[in-house]
């Protein structure tokens, strides 16, 4: 699954489209403090108040927001799992009885109960129903449009919720003209922020994997261990935060701990011609060894050789043949994703703009020194320059 597909999918989650169909929802109440199932109801989302439906739409689009192993991961299932959830999401998935997928669903919700207090009631809810997707592109100039043949995907949604209590409020009762004190005691269901949550199957061009499923973490970097292990059954993940990690230890190891910012910007253009290069393909690019070896010389970074680079990659990762991802190991190449902290300022910049900053000694002092095209201006005055 990449960005592309994920995109398409979390579009789809608007009322009344006509790509789009959920047949039922299903909500499930979990008390804290409790490993047991307080309520559960289902229904056709169909009945469910249009209001309603609104929210739950903003939730199901919440949760498929975000960056690729960040707060999205593509995960494949374990083959040793003694009883997998699988085998159980994919009778979930072809089954057109609502309650046997019911029944199935309330037993992933145990899975979620097992050994696991929640510090808040939660509330998980599940969803079943079909999106489709033209085979092709839409042509203006044929007769048939690229919606005359159409992909169907089946699929199950899964978002978990926390809830918190209202505020006390004091409220003016026009009729009675008096003021009032709110006793409100009902909890906020919170489907802005998802906690987290899973879509399956996942898509790879344009056709279901059912061996994969989208696992959503409400928090960037922050996937549940357990939830991955226990109730999914899921192989392990590594986030970009901890490939970035791995990257920047190996490049210390091969080159030291100091590098200058025209090289670091030039290692940082070389895996984004990577990524460019390689943007419409199935799988997104990896970085081995021998990879960033040709990354670092071609970036004037001295005395570089395979045998370091490997021997880096098993200091580092303990696996010399490790391979991550291209996009993992960057900030965003074209926004000011770097953000340079001193004592006296936070300098923000892009890492295609890196070459453009140094740091140098002036008069026994470290100073940082940006390069600019045009006047800079504060607070509507025009610094005047000085000649070092």
């Amino acid at each position: 699954m990449i960005k592309k597909e994920i995109a398409h999918i979390r579009k789809q989650f608007k009322l009344d489209h006509d790509l789009l169909n959920i047949y039922d929802i299903l909500n499930v109440y979990i008390m804290k403090d409790s490993s047991e199932i307080y309520h559960w109801e289902r229904q056709p989302f169909g009945l469910v108040d249009r209001e309603k439906q609104e929210l739950y739409m903003g939730n199901f689009k919440k949760l498929l927001a975000g960056e690729l192993d960040q707060k999205l991961f593509e995960l494949k299932f374990q083959e040793d799992a003694e009883e997998p959830a699988r085998v159980l999401l994919h009778q979930a998935l072809v089954t057109g009885d609502p309650d046997e997928w019911q029944e199935m669903m309330l037993m992933l919700v145990e899975r979620m109960l097992t050994d696991t207090v929640y510090e808040k009631d939660m509330v998980v809810t599940f969803v079943r129903g079909q999106y489709y997707r033209p085979t092709k592109a839409r042509n203006d100039e044929a007769e048939e449009t690229g919606k005359d043949e159409m992909f169907a995907h089946p699929f199950i949604l899964c978002s978990v919720n926390s809830t918190e209590q209202q505020r006390k409020n004091l409220m003016f009762d026009y009729v009675e003209r008096e003021f009032k004190y709110n006793v409100m005691v009902d909890p906020i269901i919170k489907l802005s922020t998802p906690e987290q949550g899973f879509f399956y199957p996942s898509v790879t061009d344009n056709y279901s994997d059912v061996n994969r499923i989208l696992y959503c973490s409400g928090r960037a970097h922050e996937p549940n261990p357990v939830f991955l292990d226990k109730v999914l059954n899921a192989e392990p993940t590594i986030t970009a935060l901890e490939e970035r990690g791995f990257f920047e230890n190996i490049v210390k190891e091969v080159a030291g701990d100091s590098l200058d910012t025209a090289t670091l910007a030039h290692v940082y253009e070389e895996i984004y011609n990577v990524i460019e290069s390689n943007k419409d393909a199935e799988e997104p690019p990896r970085l081995d060894y021998t990879d960033v070896e040709r990354v670092l010389k071609s970036s004037g970074v001295e005395n570089v050789t395979a045998e370091k680079v490997a021997l880096a990659f098993e200091t580092v990762i303990d696996d010399k043949n490790y391979e991550m991802k291209a996009s993992s190991v960057i900030p965003k190449f074209t926004t000011k994703s770097i953000k340079i902290e001193t004592k006296v300022a936070t300098v923000s910049v892009s890492p295609q703009d890196l070459r453009y900053i140094k740091q140098v000694n002036f008069q026994g002092r470290r100073c940082l020194m940006i390069e600019v095209d045009e006047d800079v201006v504060i607070e509507g005055f025009t610094l005047s320059s000085e000649t070092i």
